[in-house]
């Protein structure tokens, strides 16, 4: 009778049936005649046991307490329920091939430094710890594309080398690019996601995006991913209310289907749980009165950093809009509040437990005069914005959009120190490698 190859996460569909695993050695323990393999296959860790008697002999069971950690094998046996096992099921072997027989494996049970976990990132990526968070990270940008193409929206792929700034131009890598002059590595979407959206109405992108600001923070990668969905006809107001919902539904969409991965990762639920619109909202200044009673020596126009946005969210238990920043602390193409021009339509969404802002965004200008005065006072070449000129001089409306960083909501829903764990290979300004 032929055995069937399934995966470790469809065991309960198996019990009491012979099957085949295909994967590698995680760890392995023995008892007396007992030898314990911890298997791994990409979709779970698994519990296979083997006896000496029936299947194996005791040089046999011997000799696989040699097979060395991180070998690559195929395992046969009856799959049985077992509640003290790793993922409540365990294999009792009948037969266990060797694939490939690793190397001294460099990752042991002892502590190892960070420093030395980020070299062997492309070994690291096997624990199971680190496996759980990216699983998350998978189900987080399922959830993406599910939310927004379930009301309609377009994807649309924005290009990664761009001929001007986004953001500023402080934070740009730039390179040579042919007979052309410079070009840059893209810090953001969104101005082609704004040409999208008067062609398609509604639309997203998920890309790269690059900062060559010089930031050791936790919360801080040199090359990142963003989603960043535009609408036209959206005033600031309706803006607010996609991302509550939008970020509400992933974290949702987590806690359904990332049970397993959440339990490995400890993560207490609780506040994922109240990740429910609607969101509070407070005003910049509103903001700015939380932090002078908090002992925060901050001025009206500065800018909020971490300390200042940890400290904020933990007046609230779910995230948090902060909205109508000052003009001059945010980018050039944010529409300015018409009842106090200094002030911008805008919203930055800080997350709590401490994970700072995941989201920024705003109602851009739409008014031609408006926009080229902005581009000025921050210095910005107006001939390579001619294009973007085009969207306000060809059928200009009010339009809104954010941009969501995916390793930093990914982190904040693990429950994870570090941004650097919360995508597979991370760069930062002293990491390049692997």
């Amino acid at each position: 009778m032929e055995v069937p190859w399934v995966s470790i996460e469809t065991l309960p569909q198996y019990v009491d049936k012979r099957v085949e695993i295909r994967g590698w050695l995680a760890n392995k323990r023995s008892s007396g005649k007992i030898t314990f393999l911890i298997l791994r296959d990409g979709t779970g860790f698994l519990q296979a046991t083997a006896f000496a008697g029936e299947h194996f002999d005791s040089e046999e069971v011997k000799s696989l307490k040699r097979i060395p950690l991180e070998s690559s094998l195929i395992a046969r046996g009856k799959v049985k329920e077992e509640k003290r096992a790793i993922g409540g099921y365990e294999l009792e072997l009948e037969k266990v091939e060797i694939v490939s027989e690793a190397e001294e494996y460099p990752i042991q049970k002892k502590e190892h430094s960070v420093e030395f976990l980020m070299e062997n990132r492309h070994l690291w990526l096997r624990s199971r710890k680190q496996n759980a968070i990216l699983r998350v990270r998978n189900q987080v940008i399922m959830a993406i594309h599910r939310f927004f193409q379930e009301r309609g929206f377009t994807l649309i792929d924005p290009p990664i080398l761009t001929p001007a700034a986004c953001e500023g131009t402080t934070t740009l890598f730039a390179l040579d690019y042919f007979d052309l002059g410079k070009a840059y590595l893209s810090q953001s979407g969104q101005l082609y996601m704004e040409a999208a959206c008067m062609a398609f109405g509604k639309v997203y992108c998920l890309a790269p995006t690059f900062r060559a600001e010089k930031s050791k923070t936790r919360r801080h990668l040199t090359e990142f991913w963003m989603v960043e969905p535009e609408v036209a006809f959206y005033n600031w107001e309706d803006n607010m209310k996609l991302q509550e919902e939008f970020v509400s539904f992933v974290v949702q969409t987590v806690l359904e289907k990332c049970q397993r991965e959440l339990e490995v990762l400890e993560r207490d639920l609780k506040p994922l749980e109240r990740v429910v619109p609607p969101f509070p909202r407070i005003s910049y200044d509103e903001a700015l009165n939380i932090l002078h009673k908090k002992g925060f020596q901050i001025e009206w126009g500065d800018d909020f950093g971490g300390d200042e946005e940890t400290a904020i969210s933990e007046e609230f238990d779910r995230p948090v809009f902060i909205h109508h920043y000052p003009k001059k602390v945010k980018a050039f193409y944010m529409q300015p509040d018409p009842e106090n021009p200094e002030l911008v339509l805008n919203d930055d969404l800080i997350a709590p437990e401490g994970y700072g802002e995941i989201i920024g965004g705003s109602e851009r200008i739409h008014d031609l005069n408006l926009l080229k005065e902005r581009i000025k006072e921050h210095s910005l070449p107006e001939e390579v914005f001619s294009w973007y000129l085009d969207l306000r001089r060809f059928g200009s409306c009010p339009h809104s959009g954010f941009g969501l960083g995916v390793e930093r909501t990914v982190a904040w829903i693990c429950g994870i120190h570090h941004i650097r764990e919360a995508i597979p290979f991370p760069r930062q300004i002293y990491r390049l490698y692997p």
